[in-house]
């Protein structure tokens, strides 16, 4: 447990610190990343996030999401329907190419932070 907690704390800050760390692989000895993508999302409000997700050999996915200028490494739960991510009281929850950024503090209804992020087609 404490080899994850060190590993994800350090993603989280060379990503954070770096900006380009999002390239860096995922390295987590306990858990085996297959592979990474890379998404550039465009917003409703203009806003553009670049979110990097590992898809781990034993079924778990995980997201790295910049929120209010930080990188957040984001796990993956269970949904309805697309992909939910959780981070703390933040939820990224992806259908297709779109995704949405929720904030849990702002109350069960409460709309997206962030909405109708379009992923952007290379």
């Amino acid at each position: 447990m404490k080899t994850w907690l060190v590993a994800t704390i350090t993603v989280t800050f060379l990503a954070a610190a770096g900006g380009s760390a999002s390239a860096a692989p995922l390295e987590i000895s306990q858990i085996d990343t297959k592979n990474r993508q890379t998404h550039k999302y465009t917003c409703a409000t203009g806003k553009i996030l670049q979110v990097t997700y590992w898809n781990a050999a034993n079924g778990q996915s995980f997201a790295l999401v910049p929120v209010k200028g930080k990188q957040l490494l984001f796990v993956n739960t269970i949904a309805a329907s697309g992909v939910k991510y959780q981070a703390g009281n933040y939820t990224w929850w992806t259908k297709g190419p779109r995704a949405n950024l929720y904030d849990a503090t702002k109350g069960e209804n409460a709309p997206p932070i962030l909405s109708d992020c379009i992923a952007v087609i290379r």
